[in-house]
């Protein structure tokens, strides 16, 4: 008998934290694209998208911390899997801010 047991991620602990501001930004979007619906001025949607920017950087930030607490803590062993681990970091972060 086998069981399908999720792996422990960085953001585990702080899931449903996490889903509630993801669930929070979505109706951000949300409203975004109503203001466009209605014509609203730019410089109000300019700021809904820069508040909703804002708050993504945030769930990334809190995306990164866990996984260097977690999983890069946890997993370095020897110096050539933590230089495999910091490269992947480094490529997800350039993503992020790309």
């Amino acid at each position: 008998m086998s069981t399908n047991v999720r792996p422990t991620r960085g953001y585990s602990a702080s899931k449903d934290q996490l889903q509630t501001r993801l669930r929070r930004l979505e109706g951000q979007v949300r409203g975004v694209q109503k203001m466009v619906e209605e014509d609203r001025w730019c410089p109000d949607i300019l700021v809904q998208i820069a508040a909703i920017r804002a708050a993504l950087d945030k769930v990334a930030l809190g995306l990164v911390e866990g996984h260097v607490e977690h999983c890069m803590a946890e997993g370095a062993g020897d110096e050539k899997r933590r230089a495999e681990m910091t490269a992947e970091l480094m490529a997800a972060l350039e993503r992020l801010v790309s």
